[in-house]
């Protein structure tokens, strides 16, 4: 389905159109699925369940196009993971720590390199073991697919910042993989030898 029929679809669902509503969520939620199993683990699905309750709630109230509707979400299912994480947290006798990640891209080379060939698990469980602000940046740009400008409004950053930290955490995955040994290189560095963020649009 193209942006344009989606973005109907948006215009829709928020006058009560159920089928757009479908429409808007086969395309947002295994985005978000990816998201919030990156932050809480198993406990995705009641994470995405929450966030969903509060978008039909309040899809009415929204403004925005089909870009800011997927900021959107990702924000509430960030939200509401942390929630759940701080919850957990309060019970005696957890289980296993959860990591503590979050957020989303533009689709751009950087990111296509760098992720492709690698299974989904696999490239989620590399991401979950990058810094936070870089594992959060990846999540954001590349699973969710915001832009930097988005995935700043998210994670309450510059978009530079979130370039930067994409950046960076893209170029730790491709030696990781190059590590591993990788038949090619996944990411294009600089060839003037420089170290700046330029890959990540």
């Amino acid at each position: 389905m193209g942006e344009e029929e989606l973005g109907r679809a948006l215009r829709a669902a928020q006058d009560g159109d159920e089928e757009s509503f479908r429409m808007l969520y086969r395309d947002v939620q295994p985005r978000l699925i990816r998201f919030a199993g990156a932050i809480v683990g198993a406990d995705a699905e009641d994470v995405t369940s929450e966030a969903w309750l509060q978008i039909a709630r309040d899809l009415r109230s929204f403004r925005g196009d089909l870009d800011g509707f997927r900021g959107w979400t990702a924000t509430i299912t960030r939200h509401r993971a942390l929630d759940h994480l701080r919850r957990k947290s309060r019970r005696p006798g957890s289980d296993l720590p959860v990591e503590e990640l979050v957020t989303m891209a533009a689709d751009g080379d950087t990111e296509l390199d760098a992720l492709d060939g690698i299974a989904t698990e696999e490239a989620l469980r590399l991401i979950s073991e990058l810094p936070r602000d870089q594992a959060e940046a990846v999540l954001l740009r590349v699973v969710v697919g915001l832009d930097a400008k988005s995935a700043g409004k998210v994670l309450g950053k510059r978009s530079g910042a979130v370039r930067t930290a994409a950046y960076r955490g893209l170029r730790r995955l491709a030696d990781r993989l190059s590590d591993a040994g990788a038949e090619r290189p996944l990411v294009r560095g600089d060839k003037s030898g420089g170290t700046g963020a330029e890959g990540v649009s």
